[in-house]
């Protein structure tokens, strides 16, 4: 089991070969490299005269397995991005030359080796620092369309640990865990990689684990995370489609409907959306495709 939890974290999807989309939201969305960003992919509304005065909340990402791919859930960013928020993944944009297979965890005979990961943990602060200076930086695009005070930070697996790192920053008002937890104590597989139930203390806004459903392999982490937090806002919803999540599905799947649902609420404090998850009518209560546990919601 441990090498098929560590094999699972090194995957990130492959891409694919149609178009990219652009998201259902208001605003059609793109992505693209920055000069003065490396190793990050911004997703943001491709025409931004259509804001009208909107402002962006900042949406920060780690990929799955805490790869250098940051196209590889582009689907569920790009969802997210044409909803209003500038979208930032770590890593870059892949070139023709497909990107190498990472390496298969070692026979069972072999001694456990710690892995390693291709983007670090830092990149995603790197990216609130970038999104907060290119608000106010003269001959910005985005200048004056970016909400500063309005963060979060997620990923996927790997990625995921990465967001649990990240929203410890103050500026970090919630955070979307998806298909990933803290390991249990001695049992961290990735070097680079913090994993430490301490940290579920530092959370300071609310937070959200989507998980994959008794056959994500990251399920126990998760749900154990979910367990311990009893200072904060928790959900906990488990999408049953295992480790793989629904990152590439056709405009992100239902785990990007939940995840933008998250967002207007926490972020944009949009009613509409807080209806989704609280209250005995709440929507996804009794949306087939998932089930949701909730505490610390007044």
């Amino acid at each position: 089991m441990r090498f098929l939890l560590v094999a699972a974290l090194l995957a990130s999807a492959a891409p694919a070969a149609q178009a990219p989309e652009q998201g259902t939201g208001r605003y059609p969305a793109l992505f693209e490299e920055r000069p003065d960003l490396p190793d990050h992919v911004v997703y943001r509304p491709a025409d931004l005269t259509r804001l009208k005065g909107e402002r962006l909340g900042i949406y920060v990402w780690g990929n799955g397995g805490c790869s250098a791919d940051g196209t590889s859930s582009r689907n569920h960013l790009l969802e997210i991005a044409s909803h209003g928020y500038l979208v930032i993944a770590a890593g870059r944009i892949p070139g023709p030359t497909p990107t190498p297979t990472p390496p298969a965890a070692p026979p069972a005979a072999a001694p456990a080796a710690k892995l390693t990961v291709a983007t670090p943990t830092r990149l995603l602060a790197d990216a609130i620092d970038w999104a907060q200076r290119e608000n106010g930086r003269a001959g910005s695009p985005l200048r004056g369309h970016i909400a500063v005070d309005r963060v979060a930070a997620s990923g996927w697996s790997c990625g995921g640990l990465q967001a649990l790192a990240t929203a410890q920053d103050p500026r970090v008002k919630t955070a979307i865990i998806m298909n990933s937890g803290f390991f249990p104590e001695g049992a961290n597989p990735i070097a680079g990689i913090v994993s430490d139930k301490a940290l579920l203390a530092g959370l300071h806004g609310p937070v959200l684990y989507v998980l994959g459903g008794p056959t994500d392999i990251a399920a126990a982490n998760g749900t154990d995370d979910f367990r311990r937090i009893d200072h904060v806002p928790a959900a906990l919803v488990n999408i049953p489609v295992g480790h793989g999540g629904t990152y590439m599905q056709p405009h992100g799947g239902v785990g990007a409907l939940v995840a933008t649902n998250w967002l207007d609420w926490q972020l944009k404090g949009k009613t509409a959306a807080k209806a989704a998850f609280v209250g005995p009518n709440c929507r996804f209560c009794h949306d087939p495709r998932l089930t949701m546990a909730r505490k610390n919601f007044n």
